[in-house]
């Protein structure tokens, strides 16, 4: 009798080996650009097929150490379910109250220098200088009570409370949250959030007033940032990621192994 193979749990495989990969890949990337902190700090991604359920980086683990098939399967309470290692127990207590009550689908949390630097200021406010910045404008949340290290759900439920629907939380004195509907989606933002934060803070160097965009030019890219050019395959972040992606490809494709 032969055996009768179900098609959506093929698909489920498949995108499962992809999102590993990409993951994997954002962890590489991130020592690259700099963004990461040795083995500190932790990006995750909602499983696909199996809700209630996120792939992190196993803590101990340089991240220029992670592969596609070192990282680990953790539920919302920080049960191990799959893999080798231990899960950062603020990764858990930051990353699934954000992707319960957001609904994101991938959630990275850096300290990356010029973003963090940002957030030590008094004024934390990423300004509208900069044409980096200017995709940002009213998409990001701020966090003004720094509470310490994250050991309790509770606050990372605050967090999650804050963004209010916005896909990036600055966290004062300590960092940034980075939201997106795919790992793509999201290191493209955490990408350009740094070279606006870098910028920011060279402009700011300078010691001369800064010239802020207008309010119409505000809203008149915030329409065109949602423009979508039917002669594209796909959209910006997926070129932006695919493209890193091969970068990693030349240099150390074992993200992927």
């Amino acid at each position: 009798m032969s055996s009768v193979k179900d098609p959506a749990a093929e698909v489920h495989v498949e995108q499962r080996r992809q999102a590993r990969i990409d993951m994997a890949a954002a962890h590489r990337l991130a020592v690259l650009h700099d963004f990461h902190e040795a083995i500190d700090n932790h990006f995750t991604l909602m499983v696909p097929g199996r809700p209630g359920r996120f792939y992190l980086n196993a803590y101990g683990l340089h991240w220029s150490e992670v592969t596609a098939s070192n990282l680990i399967e953790v539920a919302f309470d920080g049960t191990v379910l799959e893999g080798t290692g231990p899960a950062d127990r603020s990764a858990i207590c930051i990353h699934a109250p954000i992707h319960e009550a957001t609904g994101a689908a991938c959630v990275l949390h850096t300290h990356m220098p010029y973003c963090t630097a940002i957030s030590q200021l008094e004024d934390m406010t990423i300004e509208m200088t900069g044409q980096s910045a200017l995709q940002f404008h009213d998409r990001i949340a701020y966090d003004y009570d720094y509470n310490g290290f994250a050991h309790e759900h509770e606050e990372g439920a605050r967090m999650a409370a804050l963004m209010d629907g916005k896909p990036i939380l600055m966290l004062a004195n300590h960092g940034v949250v980075v939201t997106g509907n795919s790992v793509a989606q999201a290191y493209h933002r955490l990408y350009y959030l740094e070279r606006a934060c870098r910028t920011q803070m060279f402009s700011m160097w300078t010691g001369h007033r800064r010239r802020f965009v207008k309010e119409e030019v505000l809203e008149k890219m915030r329409a065109q940032a949602a423009w979508k050019d039917p002669t594209m395959a796909m959209s910006g972040p997926e070129y932006h990621f695919a493209a890193l992606k091969r970068v990693l490809d030349r240099s150390d494709p074992t993200y992927a192994d």
